[in-house]
C-alpha cells in the first residue's frame, strides 16, 4: 500500500508545456489511493483542458477565484482549499510561478492556495536549461527552502526549445516515488517494529464447543493499521476475527487459543521495540478437553477450569528496552485496579475502558478511554471512533521515542 493512500492532494499546475503530463500524474496519484483536487493556472489551459483533469480526478478543477459568466456563483475559497490538503504538489513549476511563490506575487488562484498552505509543499521545475541555470532561478530554490518546501529535482533531456539539458519536469512516475520516499523517511515510526494482540481467545471444551467473549477485534486491528501508517513493522497476533488488513506493512499470525497467543507473543517479543496487548484474553480455560464431542444427556453439566498463563505480564517480566502497553477492561474501582495492573505488570502505559461508559465495550465502533502511564498521571479522553483512539494510543508511542 502507498504511503499516498487516503491523502488529499492539492495540484497546482502552472503554464509550461510540460503540463500535458499532468494527466498521468493525476491517474498516478489516485492509482496509489489519494484524492487529488487540481488548480490551474490560466495559461496552463492552453496545455491540457480543466475536462481531462476533472474526469481523471473525479473533482472540479479550478482556476480562478469566481465564475465569470456567473455573478451569483460563490467564489472560490483558495484557504479552504489549502486546509483541505495533506500536501500541495506544484507540477509544472515554471520559472514565472516559481518567482512569485519565493516572492509572495499573488495574482492567481494557484498562489494563493500556496501561500495559504499549512502541509508540506512539493514542487516540480520545468523550463528550459539557461532559465534552470539562471542566478534568479537559483536564489527562488533557495528561498522556497528556506520557506520549508521540497524540490523535486528537473531531469535532464530533450526540451521543448530543441535543447537536450537539465530543466525538464521529472517524469510523471519519478514524482509520485519521490513524494512516497520523502515522505516515508519523515514517519515517525520509520524503522520501529511493533507487537500488537487483537481480538479475542476461544477455549475448546470438545471439538465443536468453545469457551469465548464478544471481542471483535477492531481496536487491535486499528491500533496496527495506524501503527503502520506511521511507518513501523507490525506483527499482529490475532485471536478469531472477521477484520482483516491491507497494509503490507502488518504481518498477521493468526491464532486461536490463549496459549497459543502467549507462544507467538514470546517468539517475537524479544525483536520489537512495543508491544501493546488489546486482546481479550480468556482469563480461564477448560482443565480437561474432550476428545469426542459432549453428549447432551444429564440436566446439569460441570467444567471444571484452570488458570490460562497471563500473557501481559509474562512479557513484563521479561521487558528489557520494549514499551509496553496493557489494555484493562473494568465495571468498578477503575483507576485503583488499572494502576494495580500497572504496578503487577511491568506497564509503561495502560489504556483503561469501563463499561459503565456509553459507546465504550465490544463489538462498538466507538471507545472512550483513559490513559494511565507508569508514574501515575491520568488523562481521560472524550468518546471517539476506535481509529481515533488508536491514533491517540500511537501518539503515545511517538512521544515515548521523541521526548
Amino acid at each position: 500500500m502507498s504511503v499516498l493512500n487516503g491523502k488529499k492532494i492539492l495540484l497546482g499546475i502552472s503554464g509550461g508545456i510540460a503540463a500535458y503530463k499532468t494527466a498521468s500524474l493525476v491517474r498516478l496519484f489516485i492509482k496509489a489511493g489519494a484524492h487529488v483536487q487540481v488548480i490551474m493556472t490560466p495559461a496552463s489551459k492552453d496545455f491540457i483542458t480543466p475536462l481531462t483533469l476533472s474526469t481523471l480526478s473525479k473533482n472540479p478543477v479550478f482556476s480562478s477565484f469566481y465564475n465569470q459568466d456567473d455573478e451569483n456563483e460563490k467564489w472560490n475559497n483558495h484557504v479552504e482549499l489549502a486546509l483541505w490538503a495533506d500536501l500541495m504538489v506544484i507540477a509544472p513549476a515554471t520559472a514565472n510561478t516559481l518567482s512569485k511563490m519565493a516572492n509572495g506575487t499573488c495574482d492567481n488562484l494557484l498562489i494563493a492556495a500556496y501561500l495559504s498552505a499549512k502541509c508540506p509543499v512539493y514542487y516540480a521545475p520545468a523550463m528550459d536549461l539557461d532559465m534552470y541555470k539562471h542566478p534568479s532561478t537559483i536564489a527562488n530554490f533557495f528561498s522556497l527552502t528556506q520557506f520549508g518546501d521540497t524540490i523535486i529535482p528537473a531531469e535532464s533531456g530533450e526540451l521543448a526549445s530543441g535543447l537536450s539539458g537539465e530543466g525538464r519536469m521529472a517524469e510523471p512516475e519519478h514524482i509520485v516515488a519521490f513524494i512516497e520516499a520523502d515522505l516515508e523517511s519523515r514517519l515517525p515510526l520509520k524503522g520501529r517494529k511493533i507487537l500488537i494482540t487483537a481480538g479475542p481467545t476461544y477455549e475448546a471444551i470438545d471439538p465443536v464447543r468453545f469457551i469465548g467473549n464478544h471481542s471483535s477485534g477492531k481496536m487491535g486491528f486499528d491500533i496496527a493499521s495506524s501503527a503502520a501508517n506511521l511507518g513501523a513493522s507490525v506483527i499482529l497476533v490475532t485471536g478469531p476475527t472477521h477484520c482483516k488488513v491491507s497494509n503490507p506493512l502488518i504481518k498477521v499470525i493468526p491464532v486461536v487459543s490463549a496459549q497459543e497467543m502467549y507462544d507467538a507473543c514470546h517468539q517475537y517479543y524479544g525483536e520489537v521495540d512495543v508491544a501493546i496487548a488489546a486482546a481479550a484474553v480468556a482469563d480461564y480455560r477448560p482443565k480437561i478437553v474432550a476428545a469426542q464431542k459432549i453428549k447432551k444427556s444429564a440436566d446439569d453439566f460441570t467444567i471444571e477450569l484452570e488458570k490460562t498463563k497471563d500473557i501481559l505480564a509474562s512479557l513484563g517480566e521479561i521487558k528489557d528496552n520494549q514499551f509496553l502497553i496493557g489494555f484493562a477492561l473494568e465495571t468498578e474501582n477503575e483507576i485503583e485496579n488499572a494502576k494495580l495492573k500497572i504496578q503487577k505488570k511491568n506497564l509503561d502505559l495502560i489504556v483503561l475502558n469501563s463499561l459503565q461508559d456509553s459507546g465504550a465495550g465490544f463489538g462498538k465502533p466507538t471507545n472512550k478511554v483513559t490513559f494511565i502511564d507508569k508514574f501515575f498521571n491520568i488523562e481521560p479522553m472524550d468518546l471517539k471512533s476506535k481509529e481515533a483512539v488508536a491514533d491517540d494510543i500511537l501518539n503515545k508511542v511517538v512521544a515515548h521515542f521523541y521526548e
